[in-house]
């Protein structure tokens, strides 16, 4: 049986059964499957249109799951599924439009960035619950550990808010560069293959130097995010699920919102707050604890006042001016 209980420190501790974690893996196994062999199995340019049908059917999905965890183990463990899922969900939309600067740069064909992007989300699921269950097992063992994670929000932020949204050039990181001394990299692309044959030897392809920078930059977003939803939830089950329903619906958001980063000018204000409340959150539990309705609500306040802020800031004409002006998707 699953039970849900109260704990001294306000957060709700699960008894799982392995055969629900069995079945909440088979569910995101299958629909990752899906996904991948029949609703992409054949490479296309996705329309605006789909990815839109397709981003709302993947929030359809994580907020039914979340629904059944409320049900099934009352509002206290739905409130900290829905925060985590909306936590990682906001903070994964900086995520895209970091995807949008790495697959740009390479010049990937826009019909084979989702195969891309598949195998990246498939390596940041397993990527990320090994942060979750060691973060988990560190603040169960390590009280402290939470003053650091909520002190590292706060600096992120500040950092956030002072460093405004630039990023790097990701031809020229040092990641990349160091990839290249070990691997021989190809300029050129063979379809979705990840590796070909050139004169007998073997090279990786472009795709594949995407896939790595785009995992290497879905653990640096997870050590941000992480943390944020491990200061409302400290269930391996609530933060893993959420999460794992949070980063599989970010494709379809990508082709949704990939040439929209101007229409959100203050997402990443939105963003740093949410952070800093978590991290807030964090610091002061031994003294006031911030109940789990209370942060789901300022998480919901915030996230939509920054969209909205932006969208009634940024003109319609401002925005498709800012399209226009960007280089179109090229072929190999």
């Amino acid at each position: 049986m699953l039970v849900a209980s109260g704990t001294a420190d306000h957060f709700v501790r699960l008894s799982v059964s392995q055969w629900a974690w069995f079945a909440a893996l088979a569910v995101i196994v299958v629909l990752l499957l899906l996904d991948i062999l029949v609703l992409h199995r054949v490479p296309k340019v996705p329309t605006l249109r789909r990815a839109a049908v397709e981003t709302i059917a993947w929030i359809a999905i994580g907020v039914t799951f979340g629904v059944v965890v409320l049900a099934r183990f009352g509002a206290p463990a739905g409130g900290e599924w829905f925060s985590g899922y909306l936590i990682e969900y906001s903070l994964s939309i900086d995520n895209v439009f970091v995807w949008a600067i790495i697959l740009t740069h390479f010049l990937v064909p826009v019909t084979y960035q989702h195969r891309v992007l598949f195998w990246g989300v498939f390596g940041a699921l397993v990527l990320r619950a090994g942060f979750i269950f060691a973060g988990i097992a560190l603040i169960e063992k390590f009280e402290w550990v939470l003053y650091v994670f909520g002190a590292f929000l706060v600096f992120t932020a500040v950092k956030l808010v002072v460093s405004g949204d630039e990023h790097s050039d990701p031809g020229n990181s040092p990641f990349l560069r160091a990839v290249r001394r070990v691997i021989p990299l190809s300029d050129e692309l063979d379809g979705q293959r990840l590796f070909t044959q050139i004169d007998g030897r073997r090279y990786a392809t472009p795709l594949f130097a995407v896939l790595l920078l785009v995992e290497v930059t879905d653990v640096l977003f997870a050590v941000d995010s992480v943390p944020a939803v491990l200061g409302v939830s400290h269930e391996q089950f609530i933060v893993f699920t959420s999460n794992a329903f949070a980063i599989m619906g970010l494709r379809s958001l990508y082709f949704l919102l990939a040439d929209m980063r101007t229409r959100f000018s203050h997402l990443q204000q939105g963003l740093a707050i949410i952070l800093a409340f978590v991290g807030v959150k964090m610091l002061v539990h031994r003294w006031y604890e911030i109940p789990t309705w209370l942060s789901l609500v300022v998480i919901v306040i915030v996230l939509g006042s920054s969209v909205g802020f932006s969208m009634q800031r940024t003109r319609p004409h401002d925005a498709i001016a800012a399209v226009e002006e960007m280089p179109p998707p090229q072929e190999r």
